[in-house]
């Protein structure tokens, strides 16, 4: 067994990829991060990235895949669910040693459980594009931290980009500590020392003048919407999950 370790991108991926493939490696487990294991007599290799290599599998798989197969397999990656690492390279091999495309071969347990972490994500996605709540700071910045259980952050991009054209924005992923940023123009993505704050949340003191009046009738608007005799507290928390909470104005 030799064992591969990336830096946990999809590049990183790819570059394993063309790895296992350029030593004949049949028996292999991928790995994100670092090397903390003392496992004695196991094969490791640490993987550089290398976009030339990325490349060349990236357009080797595009020969096997459709573009809506490729970035499903991107947006699988993105899930950083711990051992579907193994998962992705199962399903790269198996649409490399296929003749024919293999998207819609479900009866593959690579293809299924691709299938089943890209709806997770999309699901996720879909929770924060509708969660999401901005707070107006001093710069006229709106301001929004997230914590998904999926890295979902790269995939909100067109969707905040098209609604909110006319301001600046910035959605924060405390988890994985960065955030994408949106100038008027061009979104990037962004990391913020937060040594000072100690918690990314912890934004208050940064908030325009109106910010806390528009909060209140945020919340007021909410609960005077809210008609207690058909309140559904079940079906409530399937829809808005409690760990969404914290992030969402109305709940404050």
């Amino acid at each position: 067994m030799t064992r591969l370790i990336y830096d946990g991108t999809f590049e990183g991926l790819l570059t394993a990829i063309f790895e296992i493939y350029a030593h004949k490696l049949t028996r292999v487990s991928l790995q994100r991060g670092e090397n903390n294991t003392s496992a004695m007599f196991e094969n490791v290799i640490i993987v550089k990235t290398d976009e030339v290599r990325a490349g060349r599998v990236l357009k080797g798989l595009q020969k096997k895949l459709s573009p809506s197969g490729i970035g499903r397999l991107y947006i699988a990656h993105l899930a950083e669910i711990a051992g579907d690492e193994n998962t992705l390279a199962g399903f790269i091999k198996y649409a490399f040693d296929s003749p024919v495309n293999i998207e819609k071969n479900f009866g593959n347990k690579y293809v299924q459980r691709v299938s089943e972490i890209v709806g997770m994500m999309r699901r996720e996605k879909h929770r924060m594009e509708a969660f999401v709540r901005f707070q107006r700071l001093k710069d006229d910045i709106y301001y929004a931290g997230i914590e998904p259980d999926f890295n979902v952050l790269p995939l909100l991009n067109r969707h905040f980009k098209n609604r909110y054209a006319d301001q600046k924005w910035m959605i924060f992923d405390s988890k994985r500590k960065y955030g994408l940023y949106y100038d008027l123009h061009d979104t990037q993505f962004v990391t913020i020392d937060f040594s000072e704050a100690h918690n990314p949340a912890n934004v208050v003191s940064s908030f325009n003048a109106g910010e806390d009046l528009y909060q209140r009738l945020w919340q007021n608007y909410y609960h005077s919407a809210n008609i207690p005799a058909r309140k559904n507290t079940p079906l409530h928390l399937r829809h808005i999950p409690k760990r969404y909470w914290k992030h969402l104005t109305e709940k404050f």
